[in-house]
């Protein structure tokens, strides 16, 4: 199993869990109380909500038996039938069973044979009296159900804000840690620097710890585009064949979100602009399907997210005549610029190539957003593109954006941090060797 299936597979088990000490509280209400709306509501929302999550995992058995329930539980939202008779005892079995086949999932063991139970709710839904086929348990059974311990789940789901806090927290703690250790090293106390020296242990301990518990996979970002991809190939009457790569790349959830917009625009685009339709580029001498892929990779310390397209790539020429058209800068400036100087362009506010608007694109919104989104970031981002054969756009991209190291300077009594992850290096010059560069 990769660490991918296990992450889901926990993420499913939690879940899970708490649908059915849901499931076994709503039903006991609504036992109570056959008339209880919102329990029943509940109850209908938990088996379709189990239904779904448990054919998506590939437990076929779970999936069924939820989503026979959740038409029972329809039936009675509709007054076709009521929660009575041997529904109830019925109903309740089935939720023991869910509850089995889920302990048994998290226990890697087989789910059980459901055919009985199942056979049993199909003569139900159908208005049927069932035939209670199920022998009487044995002593050993009995053992088992009295000495059941209350579970709870291994997981628990936290807040994303209260996530924030915390990593602010320990960006506070960094501080004050930095502070006591130059402290210790100026008053040059043993016992104050060794405890210095301990609490940057610990401190740089827990920092790791609780960016390592934001990470998530790029993959709950990337598997959100197969669709995207499809509705805005279908609005330009385009085909296209998108593959996906390195949803197991471990990033922040913070990252992930300040870029969706960024990447959102760069796969439309890429869809829009850098695809041909097929006429064209069978003309071209292409395949009519057009081909996208957006992987996740690690480089160092950065994640890189790439989108590729083999479509008609950047027209540099047409990007510089656009620009000159557009008044952003003079003839004589465009001509000097290099092939990545113009493509910087297309990152301008209000620039677009679409020659009409459509709902797509044409409006000189998007691509700024996503220099913007970068920039934000502290990250980069690489194009590379040739005539005919297609662009990548390469997002680069921090793993966290945790408490980073600074540079702090002063100037003209203001204090400025500049990351570390943009100083090369750190000079000592004379005042006759430093010179102002261009206007003051």
């Amino acid at each position: 199993m990769t660490a991918r299936e296990q992450e889901y597979r926990e993420l499913f088990m939690a879940e899970a869990l708490e649908y059915y000490d849901a499931m076994s509280r709503h039903l006991s209400e609504l036992e109570r109380n056959p008339q209880d709306v919102a329990a029943l509501n509940e109850l209908f929302r938990l088996m379709h909500n189990l239904k779904a999550n448990a054919r998506a995992m590939g437990f076929v058995d779970m999936g069924e038996v939820a989503h026979k329930m959740e038409t029972l539980f329809g039936q009675i939202r509709s007054n076709e039938r009521s929660f009575t008779g041997s529904l109830v005892p019925l109903t309740f079995r089935a939720v023991d069973i869910l509850g089995n086949m889920i302990r048994a999932v998290g226990s890697g063991q087989e789910t059980g044979d459901a055919k009985s139970l199942l056979e049993n709710l199909d003569h139900l839904i159908q208005g049927e009296e069932i035939v209670e086929t199920r022998p009487a348990p044995t002593e050993e059974e009995a053992e088992t159900d009295a000495a059941r311990k209350l579970e709870l789940s291994d997981l628990v789901y936290i807040p994303v804000k209260k996530l924030d806090n915390l990593l602010n927290l320990v960006g506070e703690l960094v501080i004050d840690r930095d502070r006591i250790l130059t402290l210790a090293a100026e008053l040059g106390h043993p016992a104050l620097q060794a405890t210095a020296r301990h609490l940057f242990r610990i401190s740089d301990d827990l920092q790791y710890s609780v960016m390592d518990v934001r990470l998530v996979g790029a993959g709950v970002l990337l598997n959100k585009f197969p669709r995207v991809v499809r509705d805005v190939a279908a609005a330009e009457n385009k085909q296209v064949e998108l593959t996906l790569a390195g949803q197991d790349v471990q990033i922040d959830r913070n990252v992930l979100q300040l870029i969706t917009d960024a990447l959102l625009h760069i796969v439309r685009n890429a869809v829009s602009h850098g695809l041909e339709n097929p006429e064209a580029r069978q003309a071209a001498g292409k395949p009519a399907v057009g081909k996208l892929s957006i992987t996740a990779l690690t480089e160092r310390d950065d994640v890189l997210i790439q989108v590729q397209d083999d479509g008609r790539g950047i027209d540099t020429e047409a990007v510089r005549q656009k620009a000159v058209r557009k008044g952003m800068l003079t003839a004589e400036a465009a001509a000097v610029l290099d092939e990545q100087e113009v493509w910087a362009l297309l990152f301008e506010p209000g620039f677009s190539m679409a020659e009409k608007i459509t709902d797509i694109s044409g409006r000189g919104v998007g691509l700024d957003v996503v220099k913007l989104a970068i920039d934000s970031l502290g990250g980069r981002l690489r194009v590379s593109s040739e005539l005919g054969k297609g662009t990548t756009f390469t997002l680069v991209l921090p793993t966290s954006i945790a408490v980073k190291g600074a540079l702090l300077i002063e100037l003209d009594e203001r204090a400025y941090a500049v990351p570390l992850l943009h100083t090369d290096t750190v000079l000592a010059l004379p005042n006759d060797q430093i010179f102002a560069v261009g206007a003051c």
